[in-house]
């Protein structure tokens, strides 16, 4: 089920138009530019639902999945403190916004494999606030992503190249190893 909203059905009608390009750089540039001039603009009255987060993880919504070009929006919510560990996105780009409050980002660097074992290090962390949008495009899609609040929830846009509904997780090992564990992700309830 997907969740609906002033401004949604212009929202899917501009992504559609600038998602069916070859190059993922040109592609996330031109959905990041829609995204930030939607939010820019008052467009998008996102539902309440997505303000509230579960104590224990932070909250999946799915917005829009596109049956012909593969791509879909997600509304996250992230509780005080609440974050990811390290993880990829299963090889597709995404560009991921600020809606509400502040996230942090962590990139990191696959710099060498050994076997299971992977050598991820940090690289930059940002914060960005509402109205930030940035992109990841693989090989460099490897990232923890947080709300360093400690008062109010956060809430994030992230579209996706297609759906992500698994991804690879990076457990810390020490000295910036890290061990590759597949994880299926799960949809909150609207």
């Amino acid at each position: 089920m997907t969740l609906e909203f002033n401004g949604k059905q212009e929202l899917i009608h501009r992504i559609d138009a600038v998602v069916d390009g070859d190059c993922a750089a040109t592609t996330t540039q031109c959905v990041r530019d829609v995204l930030c001039a939607m939010m820019d603009e008052h467009k998008l009255d996102l539902p309440e639902c997505v303000y509230d987060c579960p104590g224990d993880h932070y909250a999946r919504r799915l917005i829009h999945k596109d049956g012909r070009r593969g791509y879909t929006i997600m509304a996250m919510t992230w509780g005080p403190g609440q974050g990811t560990p390290v993880h990829d996105h299963s090889g597709m780009w995404c560009v991921e916004a600020v809606w509400n409050g502040q996230i942090e980002v962590t990139q990191y660097e696959l710099t060498e494999v050994r076997g299971e074992r992977y050598r991820l290090e940090p690289r930059t962390t940002m914060r960005a606030g509402i109205g930030s949008a940035g992109s990841l495009i693989p090989p460099h899609e490897y990232h923890t992503i947080r709300n360093p609040g400690r008062n109010e929830n956060a809430v994030s846009i992230h579209i996706y190249s297609g759906e992500m509904s698994a991804c690879a997780v990076f457990r810390p090992t020490g000295d910036d190893w890290h061990l590759r564990e597949r994880v299926e992700l799960q949809l909150d309830a609207a």
